[in-house]
């Protein structure tokens, strides 16, 4: 019916007033269980980082030093901290982390708790310092810095007595005041069978920690700002909660199963999101004897997948060498891999196709399902509080290859999803790609290349109404 006249135009006005107020008025999803603090969250959109082992067992061919060599191995004659620092940004890594002092007590800067440091190498006559040359560097290039600090010390006399855990305290403080600001802290609760007994007061250190860089992601088996996932392989959990139950845990010894550590727990009562630490060698430390085994571009690119595209970030251990330079094997590879990874996140297939939800909140542009594929992470699709599974299909218009679906969760506001599938048209009916069980920051599925015009995304279980920031597709080369 045509409607005409002043009071069909103000009718028009009235609907289209309540409209836009039934719209603003829907209200946003309430978060769900435990969430991620500001840094959390800005921790786990960094992704991808530089670990360096890097220490007198460069020098002795040894992955846990006993504390007894002679600091005089450690002499890097032609070290060049810009040289990592370069080699870190070109391979599209955020972040480098280094062994400020590993288990065999060696500082690599002139603590005055230490006896055991730099200070009484020969390199540099004794006037070097590792962390302001990489501090300096990693500013230099626009990399953040971090620091490992093991709490376990073979050297040092007072280990094990009463007074270590101030030495190990005033030791971080150290570092924490002079080479800051800190992205992460990262600790381990490592102290060897038959050692010496220590009790580490790890409170103590995170409050040292906290004072002087509160924006610091404090790294342990169990937190608090993010947690070891269970191996040194590079696979986080199919199914990887950010939620984790710490209360009665420890770190080390007293952590929880290592399959707990991999998969989180669902309904954890705390926000602590994976970290996957990996060597690009056999062993964490250089060794001359690795150079022919630095791990293919399959397998780097694999575990790309099984880390970040499995809701953690990837700690990937570059070790430096006697030289102190990353060794052409490993920065070759390195290079490999971004350009691979380049190749295949360069052009997202489903931007700004049209997609079709089953259900939008309040039906609500705010939450329509076309913010899946806008590009941006400010925005995201949502359904009514009661539907906790729903389907999406992107449009693709025309028959399109793809072997990658990236999938992430508006995290702000929780993890949510248990389950979802992918379907895709092959021309007479939708058929399954791909089922799996959480997403979180971002998951990643990979597969054989397929051709179709639609894709299909299946909430199929959710703790409460699915809050999904993208979904975008893409068709990787192939690797030779």
């Amino acid at each position: 019916m045509k409607l005409t006249g002043n009071f069909s135009v103000a009718a028009l006005c009235l609907l289209f007033a309540a409209n836009t107020f039934a719209q603003s008025s829907v209200t946003a999803p309430i978060p769900y269980g435990a969430i991620p603090n500001k840094y959390q969250y800005d921790w786990q959109q960094m992704e991808y980082y530089m670990f360096i082992h890097f220490g007198p067992n460069t020098f002795t061919d040894k992955e846990w030093g006993h504390g007894d060599e002679d600091p005089k191995v450690f002499n890097p004659s032609k070290l060049d901290a810009r040289q990592w620092a370069k080699t870190a940004k070109a391979a599209g890594m955020k972040a480098i982390i280094i062994t400020a002092k590993h288990h065999d007590g060696f500082c690599l800067f002139p603590s005055k708790f230490s006896t055991h440091t730099v200070r009484e190498s020969v390199w540099k006559d004794g006037k070097g310092d590792v962390l302001k040359e990489l501090s300096a560097a990693c500013k230099a290039y626009g990399l953040k810095f971090g620091v490992y600090l093991s709490p376990w010390d073979r050297n040092h006399p007072d280990y094990g007595t009463s007074k270590y855990n101030d030495i190990f305290a005033k030791t971080l403080n150290e570092v924490h005041t002079q080479y800051g600001p800190i992205f992460e802290q990262w600790f381990d609760g490592a102290k060897g069978e038959g050692e010496k007994k220590q009790d580490y007061d790890f409170p103590k250190f995170y409050e040292v920690v906290r004072k002087n860089n509160p924006q610091a992601v404090i790294f342990s088996d169990i937190g608090p700002g993010a947690r070891w996932m269970g191996n040194e392989n590079g696979i986080a959990g199919e199914t990887n909660w950010s939620t984790l139950n710490t209360d009665g845990f420890g770190v080390g010894a007293d952590a929880p199963p290592a399959k707990v550590l991999n998969t989180g727990n669902e309904n954890g009562k705390y926000w602590i999101p994976a970290e996957v630490d990996v060597s690009i060698r056999p062993g964490w430390f250089y060794s001359a004897a690795t150079d022919d085994k630095v791990k293919t571009l399959q397998q780097l690119e694999s575990i790309y997948n099984t880390s970040v595209g499995r809701n953690g970030n990837l700690l990937l251990n570059v070790p430096v060498n006697r030289d102190g330079l990353i060794h052409p094997n490993d920065s070759t590879r390195l290079m490999e891999l971004r350009r691979y990874l380049d190749a295949t996140y360069k052009t997202d297939l489903a931007k700004g196709k049209k997609v079709v939800a089953t259900n939008i909140r309040g039906k609500s542009k705010t939450y329509s399902a076309q913010n899946l594929t806008d590009g941006s992470n400010d925005t995201y699709w949502a359904t009514d509080d009661l539907v906790k599974s729903a389907s999406v299909t992107i449009d693709l218009a025309k028959a399109t290859d793809i072997n990658r679906v990236v999938l992430q969760e508006n995290i702000l506001l929780g993890q949510r999803v248990k389950s979802f599938s992918v379907e895709y048209w092959d021309g007479t009916a939708f058929k399954e790609l791909d089922k799996q069980t959480t997403i979180g920051h971002k998951r990643i599925l990979s597969f054989p290349t397929i051709r179709t015009s639609r894709i299909r995304v299946n909430i199929l279980e959710a703790n409460a109404c699915p809050a999904l920031s993208a979904i975008q597709l893409y068709r990787a080369p192939e690797m030779m």
